[in-house]
């Protein structure tokens, strides 16, 4: 609370955050942002570089040809491919229970008498450092303002917001196994296309973390080594293990 001079967040910057609230987000009618936020499209393709590479690894020491090298690559597009469905369908099943639990808090909020839960509902739903700097008079204002927002239409279970965020994760859980595999059948060598796969590996761990980086405002270059070495070592945690 010291650095309240400071940070000056008003009721303006306080509510376009309440916007982007993973479950605030569901009360008001004002435009959405990205359907997946980075984190989330880096974690998708995070997940599918580490499974393919789990399968890729395996061609440096199998002793056979080309026939060998293709059931490996087959085996890893379709992996990919059903754990791309089930992301996908856990993805929807998410956005069904943030918007239910939205629309119940929402309902809570505009039912309860007690104004002192109904504040403190809207404060746990917010980021930490902007529910701490909110003054008890602002809060009361946006309760009064969600209390006037006109009732929420009934929908289907699933908008159309929600499908297009499944079919996206399930594009990059997907596509994440194409870069890798393509120098396989690209080159005769297996030597050469190993050695072109992991590099492809590698710069695409590096710019993941990098975007993470430039996300949260640090360093690219530091997120992006930092990636490539956890990259690195979930893969190979998952070949010890089994995967």
């Amino acid at each position: 609370m010291g650095d309240r001079s400071c940070l000056q967040i008003d009721l303006t910057v306080a509510q376009d955050v309440l916007t982007d609230a993973p479950v605030l987000s569901t009360w008001t009618a004002l435009p959405p942002g990205p359907v997946l936020d980075p984190v989330e499209r880096i974690s998708e393709i995070l997940f599918g570089v580490i499974m393919v590479l789990t399968f890729t690894s395996s061609i440096s020491v199998a002793e056979g040809g080309h026939a060998e090298t293709r059931e490996v690559l087959v085996a890893a597009l379709g992996c990919n491919i059903a754990w791309g469905i089930v992301d996908a369908a856990f993805y929807l099943m998410s956005s069904v229970i943030g918007h239910a639990r939205g629309l119940r808090i929402l309902r809570t909020i505009r039912e309860n008498r007690d104004q002192s839960l109904s504040q403190r509902l809207i404060l746990d739903a917010l980021p930490a450092p902007v529910s701490a700097v909110l003054t008890p008079s602002e809060v009361e204002e946006l309760r009064e303002r969600l209390a006037r927002q006109p009732d929420s239409p009934e929908h289907s279970v699933w908008n159309r917001r929600d499908l297009t965020g499944a079919f996206a994760v399930f594009l990059l859980v997907f596509l994440s196994t194409l870069p890798i595999s393509l120098p396989f059948l690209l080159f005769s060598g297996a030597g050469f296309a190993m050695r072109a796969s992991n590099a492809i590996a590698i710069a695409m761990l590096f710019g993941m973390g990098w975007t993470l980086g430039k996300h949260t405002g640090r360093s690219g270059w530091r997120a992006g080594l930092a990636m490539v070495c956890l990259g690195l070592v979930l893969v190979a945690i998952t070949i010890a293990l089994g995967g």
